[in-house]
Protein backbone atom coordinates (compact mmCIF):
# COMPACT_ATOMS: atom_id res chain seq x y z
CA UNK A 1 0.00 0.00 0.00
CA UNK A 2 1.46 3.41 -1.08
CA UNK A 3 -0.12 5.82 1.15
CA UNK A 4 0.21 9.74 0.75
CA UNK A 5 0.49 11.51 3.90
CA UNK A 6 -1.01 15.09 3.69
CA UNK A 7 -0.07 17.01 6.95
CA UNK A 8 -1.66 21.11 6.36
CA UNK A 9 -0.32 23.01 9.10
CA UNK A 10 -0.81 27.02 9.83
CA UNK A 11 2.29 27.85 7.37
CA UNK A 12 2.75 25.08 5.15
CA UNK A 13 1.53 21.34 3.65
CA UNK A 14 3.93 18.72 4.16
CA UNK A 15 2.93 16.16 1.29
CA UNK A 16 5.29 12.79 1.95
CA UNK A 17 4.32 9.53 0.07
CA UNK A 18 5.31 6.52 1.83
CA UNK A 19 5.84 3.03 0.10
CA UNK A 20 4.48 -0.32 2.03
CA UNK A 21 8.12 -0.21 3.99
CA UNK A 22 7.41 3.34 5.11
CA UNK A 23 9.95 4.82 2.66
CA UNK A 24 9.93 8.28 1.65
CA UNK A 25 9.21 7.86 -1.90
CA UNK A 26 7.75 11.25 -3.06
CA UNK A 27 7.94 14.36 -0.93
CA UNK A 28 7.61 18.22 -1.07
CA UNK A 29 6.97 21.01 1.99
CA UNK A 30 4.72 23.76 0.18
CA UNK A 31 4.67 27.03 1.85
CA UNK A 32 1.06 27.79 2.25
CA UNK A 33 -0.63 30.39 0.04
CA UNK A 34 -3.99 31.22 -1.24
CA UNK A 35 -6.60 28.19 -1.37
CA UNK A 36 -6.23 28.14 -5.10
CA UNK A 37 -2.37 27.86 -4.94
CA UNK A 38 -2.75 25.49 -2.16
CA UNK A 39 -5.06 23.21 -4.97
CA UNK A 40 -2.67 23.81 -7.29
CA UNK A 41 0.35 22.49 -5.80
CA UNK A 42 -1.74 19.35 -4.35
CA UNK A 43 -2.74 18.69 -7.52
CA UNK A 44 0.55 18.63 -9.09
CA UNK A 45 2.22 16.78 -6.53
CA UNK A 46 -0.54 14.07 -7.26
CA UNK A 47 -0.40 13.77 -10.72
CA UNK A 48 3.22 13.34 -10.57
CA UNK A 49 3.49 10.93 -7.93
CA UNK A 50 2.38 7.74 -9.12
CA UNK A 51 0.10 4.96 -7.68
CA UNK A 52 -1.76 6.43 -4.37
CA UNK A 53 -4.03 3.36 -2.66
CA UNK A 54 -5.13 5.96 0.29
CA UNK A 55 -4.59 9.05 1.99
CA UNK A 56 -4.04 10.05 5.22
CA UNK A 57 -4.67 13.47 6.72
CA UNK A 58 -3.60 15.01 10.23
CA UNK A 59 -6.64 16.95 11.35
CA UNK A 60 -5.45 18.91 14.26
CA UNK A 61 -9.06 19.12 16.19
CA UNK A 62 -11.70 16.35 16.24
CA UNK A 63 -14.18 18.25 18.40
CA UNK A 64 -15.72 16.14 21.10
CA UNK A 65 -17.30 12.95 18.90
CA UNK A 66 -14.34 12.23 16.77
CA UNK A 67 -11.49 10.99 19.26
CA UNK A 68 -10.59 7.92 17.23
CA UNK A 69 -8.80 7.82 13.19
CA UNK A 70 -12.02 7.82 11.09
CA UNK A 71 -11.96 6.91 6.81
CA UNK A 72 -13.88 9.96 5.68
CA UNK A 73 -17.38 9.93 4.80
CA UNK A 74 -19.83 12.99 3.99
CA UNK A 75 -21.29 12.67 7.59
CA UNK A 76 -17.92 13.13 9.16
CA UNK A 77 -16.88 15.95 7.26
CA UNK A 78 -20.04 17.36 7.96
CA UNK A 79 -18.53 16.62 11.47
CA UNK A 80 -15.40 18.01 11.02
CA UNK A 81 -16.55 20.96 8.99
CA UNK A 82 -18.48 22.07 12.39
CA UNK A 83 -15.72 22.07 14.67
CA UNK A 84 -13.08 24.27 12.20
CA UNK A 85 -13.90 27.04 14.32
CA UNK A 86 -11.67 25.54 17.38
CA UNK A 87 -9.04 25.64 15.77
CA UNK A 88 -8.81 28.32 13.00
CA UNK A 89 -5.47 28.42 11.74
CA UNK A 90 -4.93 24.36 11.29
CA UNK A 91 -8.50 22.49 10.40
CA UNK A 92 -9.91 25.09 7.45
CA UNK A 93 -6.53 24.31 5.44
CA UNK A 94 -6.46 20.64 6.49
CA UNK A 95 -9.89 20.13 5.21
CA UNK A 96 -10.25 22.03 1.79
CA UNK A 97 -6.75 19.53 1.04
CA UNK A 98 -9.09 16.52 2.07
CA UNK A 99 -12.04 17.75 -0.23
CA UNK A 100 -9.77 18.50 -3.10
CA UNK A 101 -7.37 15.06 -2.33
CA UNK A 102 -10.80 13.27 -2.85
CA UNK A 103 -11.69 15.33 -5.75
CA UNK A 104 -8.15 14.45 -7.32
CA UNK A 105 -8.65 10.40 -6.11
CA UNK A 106 -11.99 9.55 -5.94
CA UNK A 107 -10.90 5.66 -5.84
CA UNK A 108 -8.77 6.16 -2.95
CA UNK A 109 -9.73 5.98 0.64
CA UNK A 110 -9.19 9.10 2.79
CA UNK A 111 -8.56 8.59 6.71
CA UNK A 112 -8.63 11.55 9.18
CA UNK A 113 -5.68 11.37 11.49
CA UNK A 114 -6.71 13.75 14.91
CA UNK A 115 -3.76 15.70 16.80
CA UNK A 116 -6.99 15.29 20.02
CA UNK A 117 -6.85 11.47 19.57
CA UNK A 118 -3.64 10.59 21.02
CA UNK A 119 -4.97 12.51 24.20
CA UNK A 120 -8.35 10.86 24.55
CA UNK A 121 -6.51 8.77 27.46
CA UNK A 122 -6.12 11.39 29.90
CA UNK A 123 -7.91 10.94 32.84
CA UNK A 124 -11.09 13.54 33.83
CA UNK A 125 -8.93 14.86 36.66
CA UNK A 126 -6.83 16.32 34.15
CA UNK A 127 -9.14 17.18 31.82
CA UNK A 128 -12.05 18.74 33.31
CA UNK A 129 -12.04 22.74 33.85
CA UNK A 130 -13.18 24.36 37.13
CA UNK A 131 -16.69 25.63 35.06
CA UNK A 132 -20.54 25.23 35.33
CA UNK A 133 -20.88 21.99 34.90
CA UNK A 134 -23.34 22.69 31.60
CA UNK A 135 -20.70 24.15 29.95
CA UNK A 136 -18.85 21.18 30.17
CA UNK A 137 -21.53 18.94 29.33
CA UNK A 138 -23.54 20.76 27.09
CA UNK A 139 -20.83 22.43 24.64
CA UNK A 140 -17.88 20.28 25.16
CA UNK A 141 -15.65 22.54 26.74
CA UNK A 142 -12.66 20.82 28.12
CA UNK A 143 -8.95 20.15 27.75
CA UNK A 144 -8.53 18.34 24.47
CA UNK A 145 -5.00 18.29 23.96
CA UNK A 146 -3.39 18.54 20.28
CA UNK A 147 -0.08 17.48 18.81
CA UNK A 148 -0.81 13.54 19.21
CA UNK A 149 0.63 12.44 16.43
CA UNK A 150 4.08 13.85 17.06
CA UNK A 151 3.76 12.77 20.86
CA UNK A 152 2.33 9.46 20.32
CA UNK A 153 5.34 8.56 17.82
CA UNK A 154 7.95 10.61 20.04
CA UNK A 155 6.94 8.37 23.03
CA UNK A 156 7.12 5.09 20.99
CA UNK A 157 10.51 6.46 19.46
CA UNK A 158 11.94 7.25 22.86
CA UNK A 159 10.93 3.41 24.51
CA UNK A 160 12.90 2.17 20.99
CA UNK A 161 16.17 4.59 21.45
CA UNK A 162 16.59 3.34 25.02
CA UNK A 163 15.50 -0.09 24.77
CA UNK A 164 12.40 -0.49 26.93
CA UNK A 165 9.21 -1.69 26.09
CA UNK A 166 6.68 1.45 26.54
CA UNK A 167 4.41 0.03 29.45
CA UNK A 168 7.85 0.53 31.19
CA UNK A 169 8.45 4.39 30.49
CA UNK A 170 7.35 7.45 32.32
CA UNK A 171 7.90 10.47 29.29
CA UNK A 172 7.61 13.82 29.07
CA UNK A 173 7.36 14.62 25.34
CA UNK A 174 8.54 18.26 24.35
CA UNK A 175 7.20 19.16 20.52
CA UNK A 176 8.88 22.46 19.73
CA UNK A 177 8.02 24.08 16.99
CA UNK A 178 5.81 27.11 15.88
CA UNK A 179 3.10 25.47 17.61
CA UNK A 180 4.44 23.84 20.96
CA UNK A 181 3.11 21.50 24.00
CA UNK A 182 3.99 18.79 26.30
CA UNK A 183 2.95 15.23 26.80
CA UNK A 184 3.20 13.31 29.82
CA UNK A 185 3.16 9.95 28.70
CA UNK A 186 2.76 6.62 30.99
CA UNK A 187 3.18 3.18 29.88
CA UNK A 188 2.30 4.03 26.16
CA UNK A 189 -0.57 6.19 26.98
CA UNK A 190 -1.15 10.09 27.56
CA UNK A 191 -2.06 10.81 31.04
CA UNK A 192 -1.88 14.88 30.69
CA UNK A 193 -0.99 17.59 28.24
CA UNK A 194 -0.61 21.19 28.09
CA UNK A 195 -2.47 22.21 25.08
CA UNK A 196 -6.60 22.59 26.21
CA UNK A 197 -9.84 23.09 24.86
CA UNK A 198 -8.02 24.89 21.61
CA UNK A 199 -4.15 25.07 20.83
CA UNK A 200 -3.55 28.35 22.33
CA UNK A 201 -3.61 26.97 25.89
CA UNK A 202 -0.18 26.10 27.64
CA UNK A 203 3.50 27.05 26.80
CA UNK A 204 4.65 30.08 24.96
CA UNK A 205 4.45 29.54 20.99
CA UNK A 206 5.96 31.52 18.28
CA UNK A 207 3.10 33.34 17.80
CA UNK A 208 0.50 32.27 19.95
CA UNK A 209 -0.02 33.14 23.45
CA UNK A 210 0.15 30.22 25.76
CA UNK A 211 -2.31 30.42 28.67
CA UNK A 212 -3.72 33.88 29.69
CA UNK A 213 -5.25 34.91 33.17
CA UNK A 214 -9.28 34.93 31.17
CA UNK A 215 -9.48 37.85 33.67
CA UNK A 216 -7.06 39.50 31.49
CA UNK A 217 -8.77 38.52 28.44
CA UNK A 218 -12.50 39.68 29.55
CA UNK A 219 -10.83 43.01 30.60
CA UNK A 220 -9.18 43.83 27.02
CA UNK A 221 -12.80 42.90 25.39
CA UNK A 222 -14.38 45.35 28.20
CA UNK A 223 -11.65 47.91 25.93
CA UNK A 224 -13.22 47.43 23.15
CA UNK A 225 -11.87 44.87 21.65
CA UNK A 226 -13.75 42.34 19.39
CA UNK A 227 -14.02 38.45 19.56
CA UNK A 228 -12.44 38.31 16.07
CA UNK A 229 -9.78 40.71 16.81
CA UNK A 230 -8.76 39.41 20.01
CA UNK A 231 -8.36 35.34 18.43
CA UNK A 232 -6.44 36.87 15.63
CA UNK A 233 -3.95 38.78 18.05
CA UNK A 234 -3.57 35.68 20.66
CA UNK A 235 -2.84 33.14 17.46
CA UNK A 236 -1.01 35.65 15.21
CA UNK A 237 0.85 38.31 17.13
CA UNK A 238 1.69 37.14 20.51
CA UNK A 239 3.69 34.51 21.87
CA UNK A 240 7.50 34.74 20.93
CA UNK A 241 6.72 37.27 18.41
CA UNK A 242 4.02 39.81 20.45
CA UNK A 243 7.02 39.96 23.13
CA UNK A 244 9.92 41.00 21.66
CA UNK A 245 8.78 42.48 18.64
CA UNK A 246 11.25 41.39 16.76
CA UNK A 247 10.68 37.45 15.48
CA UNK A 248 8.49 34.65 15.98
CA UNK A 249 11.51 32.48 14.64
CA UNK A 250 13.63 31.35 17.87
CA UNK A 251 16.70 31.69 15.84
CA UNK A 252 16.63 34.94 14.85
CA UNK A 253 15.41 35.63 18.48
CA UNK A 254 19.26 33.88 19.73
CA UNK A 255 20.78 36.12 17.68
CA UNK A 256 19.09 39.12 18.96
CA UNK A 257 19.47 38.64 22.39
CA UNK A 258 22.89 37.57 21.91
CA UNK A 259 23.36 41.18 20.37
CA UNK A 260 21.87 42.71 23.51
CA UNK A 261 18.53 43.08 22.25
CA UNK A 262 16.66 43.49 25.43
CA UNK A 263 13.03 42.23 24.61
CA UNK A 264 14.78 39.32 22.53
CA UNK A 265 16.21 38.34 25.77
CA UNK A 266 12.98 38.64 27.59
CA UNK A 267 11.60 36.54 25.02
CA UNK A 268 13.54 33.52 25.42
CA UNK A 269 13.55 33.85 29.25
CA UNK A 270 10.13 33.62 29.40
CA UNK A 271 9.85 30.47 26.88
CA UNK A 272 12.37 28.77 28.88
CA UNK A 273 10.39 29.86 32.20
CA UNK A 274 7.33 28.30 30.98
CA UNK A 275 8.99 24.89 29.14
CA UNK A 276 10.59 24.31 32.79
CA UNK A 277 7.80 24.85 34.55
CA UNK A 278 5.48 22.45 32.37
CA UNK A 279 8.31 19.69 32.16
CA UNK A 280 8.01 19.84 35.67
CA UNK A 281 4.21 19.50 36.06
CA UNK A 282 3.85 16.99 33.59
CA UNK A 283 6.60 15.17 35.78
CA UNK A 284 4.64 15.65 38.56
CA UNK A 285 1.04 14.07 37.09
CA UNK A 286 3.06 10.65 36.23
CA UNK A 287 4.45 10.57 39.99
CA UNK A 288 8.22 10.99 38.35
CA UNK A 289 9.81 10.85 34.97
CA UNK A 290 11.92 8.36 33.50
CA UNK A 291 12.68 10.32 29.97
CA UNK A 292 12.28 13.44 28.17
CA UNK A 293 11.89 13.67 24.68
CA UNK A 294 12.60 16.87 22.46
CA UNK A 295 11.01 17.16 19.22
CA UNK A 296 10.12 20.05 16.61
CA UNK A 297 11.71 22.63 14.46
CA UNK A 298 13.23 24.12 17.94
CA UNK A 299 13.56 20.72 20.19
CA UNK A 300 15.71 19.19 17.48
CA UNK A 301 17.36 22.58 15.92
CA UNK A 302 18.12 24.02 19.07
CA UNK A 303 20.62 22.42 21.27
CA UNK A 304 21.04 26.02 23.41
CA UNK A 305 17.12 25.69 24.25
CA UNK A 306 17.78 22.18 24.86
CA UNK A 307 20.22 22.86 27.29
CA UNK A 308 18.82 25.86 29.46
CA UNK A 309 15.26 24.17 29.05
CA UNK A 310 17.25 21.15 31.64
CA UNK A 311 18.92 23.76 33.47
CA UNK A 312 16.74 23.26 37.10
CA UNK A 313 15.46 20.27 36.08
CA UNK A 314 18.48 18.41 38.06
CA UNK A 315 16.01 17.63 41.02
CA UNK A 316 14.48 15.33 38.37
CA UNK A 317 17.34 13.75 37.12
CA UNK A 318 17.70 14.87 34.48
CA UNK A 319 21.65 15.98 33.18
CA UNK A 320 22.35 16.75 29.76
CA UNK A 321 26.19 15.34 27.76
CA UNK A 322 27.38 19.07 26.30
CA UNK A 323 28.90 17.17 23.77
CA UNK A 324 26.34 14.81 22.49
CA UNK A 325 23.95 17.81 22.63
CA UNK A 326 25.72 20.12 20.69
CA UNK A 327 26.43 17.09 17.81
CA UNK A 328 24.07 18.33 15.03
CA UNK A 329 21.85 16.59 11.82
CA UNK A 330 22.61 13.19 13.70
CA UNK A 331 19.01 12.03 13.51
CA UNK A 332 17.50 10.17 16.64
CA UNK A 333 20.18 9.93 19.76
CA UNK A 334 20.53 10.08 23.20
CA UNK A 335 21.29 13.24 24.74
CA UNK A 336 22.01 12.09 28.83
CA UNK A 337 25.62 12.09 30.57
CA UNK A 338 26.41 8.91 31.37
CA UNK A 339 24.59 7.58 34.68
CA UNK A 340 21.79 10.18 34.01
CA UNK A 341 18.61 8.42 36.02
CA UNK A 342 16.36 10.61 33.63
CA UNK A 343 17.04 9.98 29.93
CA UNK A 344 17.42 13.22 27.60
CA UNK A 345 16.58 12.49 23.83
CA UNK A 346 15.55 14.02 20.27
CA UNK A 347 13.38 12.65 17.87
CA UNK A 348 13.01 13.53 14.60
CA UNK A 349 9.47 14.39 14.13
CA UNK A 350 7.82 11.66 11.77
CA UNK A 351 3.84 12.59 11.93
CA UNK A 352 3.74 10.66 8.44
CA UNK A 353 4.53 7.63 10.19
CA UNK A 354 2.36 8.16 12.89
CA UNK A 355 -0.41 8.88 10.37
CA UNK A 356 0.17 5.76 8.16
CA UNK A 357 0.44 3.51 11.00
CA UNK A 358 -3.14 4.97 11.38
CA UNK A 359 -4.21 4.48 7.61
CA UNK A 360 -2.90 1.11 7.83
CA UNK A 361 -4.58 -0.31 10.83
CA UNK A 362 -8.01 1.61 9.59
CA UNK A 363 -7.61 0.01 6.31
CA UNK A 364 -6.61 -3.55 7.68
Amino acid sequence: MRILVVNAGSSSVKLRLLDAEDRVVASADLPRGEATEDREGLGSFIRHAGAIDAVGHRIVHGGPDLRESVVVTAPSMDRLRAVSELAPLHNPPALAALEEARRLLPGAPQVACFDTAFHATIPEAAAIYGLPWGWTEDWGIRRYGFHGLSHGYAARRTAELLGVKPRDLRVVTCHLGAGASLAAVEAGRSVDTTMGFTPLEGLVMATRSGSVDPGALLWIQRRGVPADELERTLDRASGLLGVSGVSSDMRVLLEAADAGHPRARLAVAVYLHRLRAGIAAMAASMGGLDALAFTGGVGEGSARIRAQACQGLGFLGVALDPARNEVSDAGDRDLSSPGARVRAVVVLAREDLEIAREVRRLLA
